[in-house]
């Protein structure tokens, strides 16, 4: 069992210090908190998707938005799409799956908006599809997936992406919440000392 223990923290490890001596994932850290200060000094919000763990991450990251993350300020804009089970389960009833999180953009985003779709593969349907009514929109698309970008890492699908070295899905999320945690950390002073 130790033996088990000491392999996933040395693999979180090791995945944590292939991103962080990324170049590309440190600027795009830092191009992705740049459009959500951006975006909030527009007045806009940001709006977040994913399914399953990339679900909850979704939630934990507008609670550090909307709440606080260090400092205490004033609450900023943004929603996990993944909330309203009377949305989820009518549009996915009257509609399909693919159309659970692109519908509530359509009625809720407006131009200079954020869209931050969360999957590790990035192919999960649901979230294509919310890039492309994101697109329609005139929002500004932040894609976090895992090695490889999947249809999310194809040209053109989103504005900023951060894909992390691997295809070991736990490994994937749990650096998408470090990194999430970066950004909001940035945005959070970015906007205290604006």
């Amino acid at each position: 069992m130790q033996n088990l223990i000491i392999k996933r923290f040395d693999e979180a490890k090791t995945l944590l210090s292939l991103s962080s001596e990324n170049a590309e994932i440190l600027k795009t850290i830092e191009e992705i908190s740049k459009t959500i200060i951006s975006s909030y000094d527009n007045g806009g919000k940001v709006f977040i998707a994913g399914n399953g763990g990339s679900a909850a991450d979704a939630q934990h990251i507008a609670a550090e938005l909307v709440s606080r993350f260090y400092k205490e300020r004033k609450a900023l804009a943004a929603e996990s799409l993944t909330v309203n089970t009377s949305n989820l389960t009518a549009i996915a009833n009257d509609y399909d799956f693919t159309a659970v999180f692109s519908r509530q953009l359509e009625a809720n985003a407006r131009k200079d908006d954020v869209f931050w779709g969360i999957s590790t593969s990035g192919n999960s349907g649901n979230i294509i599809s919310a890039i492309n009514t994101a697109k329609n929109i005139g929002m500004k698309i932040i894609g976090f997936t895992g090695e490889g970008g999947g249809k999310m890492g194809e040209s053109g699908m989103c504005d900023l992406l951060i894909k992390i070295p691997s295809k070991d899905t736990p490994r994937i999320q749990e650096n998408h919440i470090f990194i999430a945690h970066i950004i909001c950390e940035i945005v959070e002073n970015g906007l205290i000392s604006a």
